[in-house]
Parts: structure tokens; sequence; C-alpha cells
């Protein structure tokens, strides 16, 4: 009976080392830490296939698209991008007008101070009611005065002629656009009679019939 009671004590106090060292190796591991998440370069929305209309009076007067959008959020300002490009429609009386493509797009609003447009890489603009198309790199939209301009090199061409040179403002119809600082440029001595706006028309392209003459 004693021989039992001492190799039950033994074991016991053998069981509490194992599980006093356990202890003592888990207190003494290190736990791995992750850097700490800059929740700022973390998207709070994404969205696909975007697309926003605005109308007057039951006519659409603009449309955008996006394939991609992603909202940030800071204490200051809402960032939103568009990564995988950027279009923009405008409409006269219902016809297609302008359409803006770029490769991406930034719309950031500055709480209580502005909002600002900026599309970029490859900025096509084509005017289809005037035949007048427009390449840069770098387009900034004002929404509000309804304005678009640049200070990039800027290529322009129309029925009128073929214009280039850096700095660009125009109506965001891009109806009256002006290069600020042009070169190289050249204007046709007549009107193209031929042009046809490509994105409305329907059915083959009329020339006028000259008059034959009397050949009495």
């Amino acid at each position: 009976m004693f021989a039992d009671s001492c190799n039950t004590r033994t074991v016991a106090a053998a069981l509490t080392v194992v599980a006093a060292a356990f202890v003592l190796y888990c207190c003494s591991a290190k736990t791995e830490v992750t850097d700490q998440i800059d929740m700022s370069s973390v998207p709070q929305q994404t969205g696909d296939s975007i697309t926003a209309v605005q109308s007057v009076n039951g006519q659409t007067t603009l449309r955008a698209f996006a394939p991609r959008m992603e909202k940030y959020e800071t204490d200051t300002s809402t960032i939103e991008l568009f990564p995988k490009g950027f279009d923009v429609y405008t409409y006269k009386d219902s016809d297609l007008e302008t359409h803006i493509h770029a490769r991406n797009a930034r719309h950031t609003d500055i709480k209580n101070k502005e909002e600002k447009w900026e599309i970029f890489g490859d900025v096509v603009i084509n005017n289809f009611l005037n035949g007048q198309k427009m390449q840069t790199d770098t387009l900034y939209w004002d929404r509000y005065n309804h304005r678009i301009y640049t200070d990039c090199f800027v290529k322009m061409s129309s029925p009128q002629g073929f214009m280039q040179g850096y700095g660009m403002e125009s109506d965001e119809m891009a109806r009256n656009a002006r290069i600020l600082r042009p070169f190289d440029s050249f204007t046709r001595l007549e009107e193209d009679s031929t042009y046809v706006d490509t994105a409305n028309f329907i059915g083959p392209v009329m020339r006028p019939v000259k008059p034959e003459k009397d050949t009495l």
C-alpha cells in the first residue's frame, strides 16, 4: 500500500513538471502580429458596370459608363477610381453629340470644399454633330461650370482643318474647343461638303447634284 502511494505521488509530480514546462514554453513563444492595415488604401465600396444618366424634361442629356468603380474614403475626401475605362456621352435633342473616352478616371470630392474630375490615358473626344475629334493625355471636367480643359498636348481635327498645340478649353459638349498654344496647324480653304454625322446618320451619303447646262 505504501509503495503504491509513493508511485502515485511520483507520477503526479512528473505530470505537474511537464505541464509547467509546457506553459512556460507557450508563454515564451512569440505571437506573430500582422502589419496594421491602412484603411484609406482599401476600397470601401466597389461596383461593376456602373451607369449614370442625367436628363432634363424627360430627355437624356448625359450618360456615363464605367466597367469598374472603386470608392475610397479618407478623413477629408472621397475618391472614386475607374481603372478599367470611362465613357461619357452627351446628347442634343436626343441625338448623340459628344463621346469622351479614356482608359482611367478619378473623381475627388474634397468635403465642404470642391469636386474634381480627372480623365486620363489616351483621351479621345468626338463631337459627331460638327465632325470634330480631339486627342490628349489628360482632361479635367468642371461639371458645375460645364467646362472641359487641359494643359497637355492636344491634336484636333475637323472639316475645317487640323490643329495641334498645348492647352485646350471648351464647353463640356466640345462645341467651341480652343487650343491655347497652337503650332504647325493648317486650315482647309473650303469646308469638306461630304462630311456626315456618323453617329446619328442612317442611309447613304448624298452628294449635291449640279444642274446640267442648257445645250440649246
